[in-house]
């Protein structure tokens, strides 16, 4: 049975341009599948090609969407595909294939490690629903091995046969041409390190602030831009003041398009404290060869030529940020290639339809 045989339906919280979203995205892209978002973002969400069918359920609520798509659920049959990547929504949809409401196969996908990122009331939740509805799911992927080990360990009741490990995919050649177009406001005059993502606390930007601290007196024109909107931007604001760098670290917001930030950057940097797996840092490498992470996932220490620091420490990443900035301490750009020529989304989707279709 090839794809064109059935229907793929992928469905999403909304269309926020966040990672779980566009990997959403690629493998739609791949399949020709259909996507749907239960809330439109507020802001500029995902940049969708008029060729893949997409439909928004609700401006207003997620609940009011989910209501909406429960509905639309009975029309696919049970040799159609549904995708969702977000906890909630895939227990969700497991317990209506569990109960059989919903026929088609069920494909989830990890966004992050739930049981080792959170604690106490918070964790036990998801013990909850991941045991009411992750039990009738047909196909788990997990971004990295480690993420594989602390599903199993948390939820018994699983498989490993059910479980595909799958490192998230990443369309080089397309950040590569977005990384062309000039950035403005007087941006491309400046040196700069650039770094990405939600202002919260698991993207360890106070971190990030006060290791460039430590390397100012080095580079004393160089300034910090973190790319991003999140609930953490007050927080943030009051580090970048305690340690007397409003002239020289700024909040750039939510940006459209990164790329032209992480190509000119004299430096990009991932400081996350813990995350499922940083689609950013693939981005980064697709068009510049001065990159640090911390080992915020599992599967970063395999990535060659970047720097790599543990996660919540300033000092060692502030000695690999001033190791990176030297000329003669950046990645290759043909290994750097090579390892994201094995993320193609392509390989990405067949990966994925291989190992649903396997166990039948």
């Amino acid at each position: 049975m090839t794809t064109r045989e059935r229907r793929m339906i992928f469905i999403s919280l909304t269309d926020a341009p966040n990672g779980a979203e566009n990997v959403l995205l690629m493998m739609a892209t791949q399949v020709n599948g259909e996507m749907y978002f239960l809330k439109k973002h507020a802001f500029n969400g995902l940049k969708i090609s008029d060729g893949i069918f997409k439909r928004y359920l609700s401006k207003k609520t997620i609940l009011w969407g989910l209501v909406k798509m429960i509905l639309l659920l009975r029309k696919y049959k049970k040799d159609d595909v549904v995708m969702s990547t977000h906890p909630y929504l895939n227990a969700f949809f497991g317990f209506l294939k569990r109960i059989g409401y919903l026929r088609p196969k069920l494909i989830v996908r990890e966004c992050t490690s739930v049981f080792t990122r959170f604690t106490g009331i918070k964790k036990h939740i998801y013990q909850i629903i991941y045991s009411l509805g992750y039990p009738a799911v047909d196909l788990v992927v997990c971004q990295t091995t480690l993420m594989k080990i602390q599903l199993l360990d948390h939820n018994k009741f699983l498989s490993k046969q059910n479980i595909l490990v799958q490192p998230n995919p990443i369309d080089f050649n397309k950040i590569i041409a977005k990384s062309g177009q000039p950035l403005i406001n007087g941006d491309a005059k400046l040196d700069f390190i650039c770094s990405a993502g939600r202002l919260i606390p698991e993207k360890g930007f106070p971190i990030l602030i006060k290791a460039f601290k430590l390397i100012q007196h080095e580079h004393p024109k160089l300034k910090l831009f973190l790319l991003g909107e999140g609930k953490e931007k007050a927080s943030l604001i009051n580090t970048i003041q305690e340690n007397s760098l409003s002239d020289s670290v700024f909040l750039k917001g939510q940006i459209d398009n990164p790329a032209p930030y992480f190509k000119q950057a004299k430096l990009c940097v991932v400081s996350s404290i813990k995350e499922g797996f940083p689609n950013v840092l693939l981005e980064m490498m697709s068009v510049n060869s001065a990159v640090v992470s911390t080992l915020c996932a599992g599967g970063i220490s395999e990535i060659p030529s970047i720097g790599k620091v543990e996660v919540n420490n300033v000092e060692a990443l502030a000695k690999a940020m001033s190791e990176k900035l030297k000329d003669n301490q950046h990645q290759d750009p043909e290994t750097a290639m090579e390892y994201l020529y094995t993320r193609r989304p392509e390989i990405f989707a067949q990966s994925i339809l291989n190992a649903l279709y396997k166990q039948n």
